[in-house]
């Protein structure tokens, strides 16, 4: 149980010895004797003395004791029913229990303000807002000149959307406490809840009386006239402030939706970077301007230029600041300049180097820009403060994979499957099939079937094992039959991949079903979102045994143009001259 959490109580110490309060007693079939309240008295202190102590359970269950003696006594029910209230317990039941003893204590003894205000938090948190409304006006009332209850008051007026009755209390705490920010915040968006442009004007108005010369409140009036449409009060107050607080990057920002709402660019892009390069203005605001300002840009198709030029005033005036380095490195991703991505991510891992997911971004950017010695160090660095990732090394095995290090990528793997959840065998499927596959460019057959087998046993649905198993097959000539069945579940669980279409035709066409072959080759080449040289080169060799020859020659040359150092595409491509003669 977790420590339990109450208001100020004043004078608890003397509830065994004072005579105690009584709820109605009439209608109780049985009534506390005497000596019960005293021992409930005294196990009170004692419940008490052991909080002091930090023996949570002790008090909760010395409580429990006190109050079956005597449940009649509201002190010890409203502690007792503040431990229900606050339990980590999602029991609606118990969290109800514990309301309605804390009720009791306000019902007997409604003078108890700190009480009050938690039976007051008590009834908001559990939806009995119109009860919490009773007590705090109660509490005014009683305590007029305790300012706690009138804001708590006002809030409560507020969430049952009361919100005249809200404005009338908070303007009640004005007239004795005088025009504040916060207070005026608060009652300029009750007006714009209830569409009362006329009351949030005059509302910003009064607060700029109360101090012309106060840069915010010019700011806020301005901003009010530019919500209610009226642009010219708008940059009449939001230069006004500009002129107070030349550093205030908010009035920029302001004057900004002003130019942008007329649509004047030009002045937009101005007051976007003075806001951008305001000292004032605090990071976490720049990298949300400076991402819609990019968005809007990209959506243009504008120059990328003025965006550079931002990040780079922006590196100089916060250089150990990671988001907005980050935020350059989606930058460039979104420019598909995986190179430059990267570089900023490097910038982020040296400032934040725990953080697993910079550094999965900053291999990620390395892998697609196929820098893989880049993105095979940037792991091994990764793995210094992340050593039981296996994002990580599904990140470094693959990149063995692409230079061609087969063995490496082998020894990756295994160290991925040693750490592991052994039950999670999607996870466990997919790195063994990644072994299989380096196993495979090996030529170790043997070895790459077991692996492969082992990735289905794991997970049959696997499509990747299913398909790379079935190319596996196929290539080598063997149990083609075998070859069908796994390439078959593999286009059943991923009808459109254009590489498992590849394999299906590929196989059919060591099968000598060379009808077959082309329907599924068509329709990979089809599904291809950008020419892939192996597809290209098996549709020229199925074309080929279909009799369709100079389709066949066009598709070699469109694979030899992709890979030019294929030396088998080359001679393919040389059949050309027999229909040329």
């Amino acid at each position: 149980m977790k420590k339990f959490i109450f208001g100020i109580i004043t004078l608890i110490a003397m509830v065994a010895i004072l005579p105690p309060v009584y709820s109605d007693a009439s209608n109780k079939k049985n009534t506390p004797s005497d000596t019960d309240r005293r021992k409930a008295g005294y196990i009170f202190l004692e419940a008490l003395r052991q909080r002091e102590n930090d023996s949570i359970d002790a008090f909760f269950e010395l409580l429990r004791h006190a109050h079956r003696l005597d449940p009649d006594n509201s002190v010890i029910s409203y502690y007792l029913g503040c431990c229900y209230v606050t339990m980590d317990n999602s029991n609606r039941d118990i969290a109800e229990k514990g309301y309605q003893l804390v009720k009791t204590h306000f019902d007997n003894v409604p003078t108890d303000y700190d009480e009050a205000l938690v039976y007051a938090n008590v009834a908001s948190h559990l939806g009995h807002n119109d009860e919490a409304i009773t007590a705090l006006d109660t509490l005014v009332k009683l305590f007029p000149d305790k300012l706690d209850a009138r804001i708590m008051l006002a809030d409560a007026y507020a969430r049952s959307r009361h919100f005249r009755e809200a404005i009338a209390t908070y303007d009640s705490l004005e007239s004795t406490e005088g025009k504040s920010l916060p207070l005026s915040l608060r009652k300029i968006n009750f007006y714009m809840a209830l569409n009362d442009t006329t009351g949030t004007i005059d509302e910003g108005r009064n607060l700029y009386r109360s101090a012309p010369d106060n840069a915010t409140y010019n700011l806020l009036l301005g901003n009010i006239f530019m919500q209610v449409g009226m642009q010219d009060s708008a940059m009449h107050y939001i230069d006004r402030a500009q002129q107070l607080d030349p550093e205030n990057g908010m009035t920029y920002l302001s004057k900004a939706q002003i130019y942008y709402n007329d649509g004047d660019s030009a002045n937009y892009d101005k007051q976007i970077y003075q806001a951008l390069i305001s000292k004032d203005l605090d990071v976490e605001n720049k990298v949300g301007v400076l991402t819609d300002y990019i968005k809007q840009l990209l959506a243009e198709r504008d120059s990328s230029q003025r965006i550079d030029n931002l990040f780079k005033v922006l590196i100089t005036q916060h250089p150990h600041e990671s988001e907005i380095h980050k935020l350059y490195s989606r930058y460039y991703a979104t420019l598909q300049d995986y190179e430059k991505a990267a570089e900023q991510m490097e910038y982020v891992t040296d400032i934040d180097p725990s953080n697993a997911e910079n550094w999965n971004l900053l291999i990620m950017f390395n892998l697609i820009a196929e820098d893989y010695p880049k993105a095979i160090d940037a792991a091994q660095k990764a793995l210094e403060y992340n050593p039981d990732s296996i994002e990580l090394y599904q990140s470094i095995a693959p990149a063995y994979f692409q230079m061609k290090e087969y063995g490496k990528a082998i020894a990756t793997y295994r160290k991925a499957l040693q750490i592991a959840d052994s039950t999670d065998y999607m996870l466990r499927s997919s790195l063994t099939c990644g072994m299989a596959d380096a196993y495979s460019e090996l030529n170790d057959t043997t070895q790459a079937y077991d692996c492969y087998e082992e990735a289905l046993q794991l997970f049959p649905d696997n499509d990747l094992a299913l398909n790379n198993f079935a190319y596996f097959l196929a290539v080598r000539n063997m149990e083609l039959d075998r070859a069908e069945r796994l390439s078959a579940e593999a286009v059943r669980i991923s009808p459109e991949s254009p590489t498992v279409l590849d394999t299906y035709a590929w196989v059919f066409f060591r099968k000598k079903e060379y009808s077959l072959a082309l329907a599924y080759i068509e329709k990979a080449v089809k599904n291809c979102k950008e020419e892939n040289a192996e597809i290209l080169e098996h549709y020229g060799d199925i074309l080929f045994m279909n009799g369709q020859f100079e389709k066949a020659v066009e598709n070699w040359e469109k694979a030899l143009a992709l890979n030019p150092e294929s030396d088998i595409l080359k001679r393919k491509v040389e059949y050309k001259t027999y229909f040329n003669e």
